[in-house]
């Protein structure tokens, strides 16, 4: 891709690619990017029919008694890792450093993406200067960080195994080793210099999402909501737990979130479930739903988002509408919003920043959970055929802005006190995972199966 040295506009990162992104009326959100043809019926890897998921009819406007409230940041810091989905364990790294003007460094494919019935899942991480991802054939690949040139690639199923109906999983990083999930089913470890397997675990059951590694255990999720820790050293099983098992749910998948002991996670049936990561015994769980969603889609309570723990709290939010704060300890909730959508909450000092399904970044005081500010991104490529839906990953808080992605292939970045859209980029293809910032680089995974700098 060729592009221009991105210039500083007053503390902006980017430029604004086209002002058509930003003055189109924008109206409704969904999931993949399409064209203008009626949606194909498509299937699962089990048979079961996906459809397009229809956006709320619920308004979500600022609210007018917390206008003059100011929004105080962190200071930002250099990040040298982001070893797990979600930055660390918790899911809680604040705010990030990178520099004001950035440009494109290298972009290197790493195997194969997006297909009529295969989505990627799950975003890079990096550590140690390299950054580790999967393609839709649950392949791990290590890239260098300073140059983009792989450095290792894995093939990771079982042998006669077909590679079009294992997408999904995810890799993690701790202590110069890469865990990863695939949707064949299988955990396993690999030295993260070489790429030499460990160990494997073979489940049974497909993994969607990617692993969390804390404490010398694995936590992963399976398609199935079942939940398991394995020993980190050899992979064997310390224990295993069952949720409700949900036959409808989203493409993606959470990661568990781990700190000081305690493992929360979020599955597809909406239950968040709070439990000790050494022996998995349930402390307390809660079910995201609401009620004042009308759509016919409003039942899907699934959590794909990550949830975070911050000081104390778990946030977590529902693409059935529901957003929450509960106390780690005792599982109460401190605060619930109506606010449906599918992407991590980004969490730093005493705010939330969000996208919702309605293709909404929405900024939310941790104290109770009013919104602040509510900013409208464009949904549809189509606007006035309501067609080709769009969907917004992340955000991530870097620099004094907030960094954002889409399946139309964009960038944005949004002030995080205004919600100012404050410039953007186009990126060689769509993306459906969060973006990624790590020791000043902006990282992003597209559809097509590249990875993509900026610095």
């Amino acid at each position: 891709m060729s592009a221009p040295v991105l210039p500083n506009h007053g503390s902006k990162f980017l430029r604004l690619f086209t002002a058509g992104v930003l003055a189109v009326s924008l109206s409704a959100c969904g999931w993949f990017g399409g064209d203008d043809d009626e949606p194909e019926q498509s299937y699962d890897d089990e048979g079961r029919e996906r459809i397009s998921i229809l956006t709320s009819t619920q308004t979500l406007d600022a609210d007018s008694s917390i206008a003059n409230l100011a929004v105080v940041l962190p200071r930002p810091y250099t990040n040298k890792n982001w070893s797990l989905p979600g930055g660390n364990a918790a899911h809680s790294i604040q705010h990030l450093q990178i520099s004001d003007t950035i440009r494109p460094v290298w972009q290197t494919r790493i195997g194969r993406g997006n297909e009529k019935y295969e989505r990627v899942i799950s975003g890079p991480v990096a550590a140690d200067g390299r950054v580790f991802a999967v393609d839709i054939e649950g392949d791990v690949f290590a890239v260098s960080l300073d140059s983009g040139r792989i450095l290792w690639s894995v093939e990771f199923r079982n042998e006669n195994e077909r590679s079009d109906v294992g997408f999904g999983g995810g890799v993690a990083h701790a202590n110069g080793v890469i865990y990863a999930t695939s949707g064949f089913g299988l955990l396993g470890a690999f030295d993260a210099a070489t790429g030499n397997e460990l160990w494997r675990f073979d489940a049974t059951v497909p993994f969607r999402g990617a692993p969390t590694v804390d404490s010398g255990r694995v936590f992963a999720i399976t398609h199935d909501n079942q939940m398991i820790a394995l020993n980190s050293q050899d992979g064997t099983l310390l224990w295993d737990q069952v949720g409700i098992a949900e036959n409808a749910g989203m493409l993606g998948a959470a990661t568990p979130a781990f700190d000081n002991g305690t493992l929360v996670v979020a599955l597809s049936s909406g239950e968040l479930i709070a439990m000790l990561g050494g022996n998995g015994r349930i402390l307390w769980q809660d079910t995201l739903s609401s009620s004042r969603r009308l759509t016919p889609l409003a039942t899907l309570a699934d959590i794909d988002g990550n949830p975070v723990i911050d000081r104390g709290k778990v946030y977590a939010l529902s693409h059935a509408g529901s957003m929450v704060a509960i106390d780690m300890r005792s599982g109460e909730r401190s605060w619930e919003a109506d606010i449906a959508g599918v992407n991590m909450p980004w969490i730093a000092g005493n705010f939330a920043f969000l996208t919702t399904i309605d293709g909404q970044v929405v900024c939310v005081s941790l104290a109770d959970g009013r919104v602040r500010w509510v900013t409208q991104l464009q949904r549809f490529l189509d606007q006035d055929k309501r067609r080709g839906l769009i969907k917004w990953n992340g955000p991530v808080l870097a620099g004094d802005r907030l960094l954002v992605t889409s399946t139309h292939g964009y960038a944005l970045s949004v002030s995080p006190y205004t919600g100012e859209v404050l410039s953007g980029i186009e990126l060689p293809d769509g993306s459906s995972t969060q973006p990624v910032v790590v020791d000043g680089t902006f990282l992003v995974l597209t559809d097509a199966g590249e990875l993509v700098a900026y610095r």
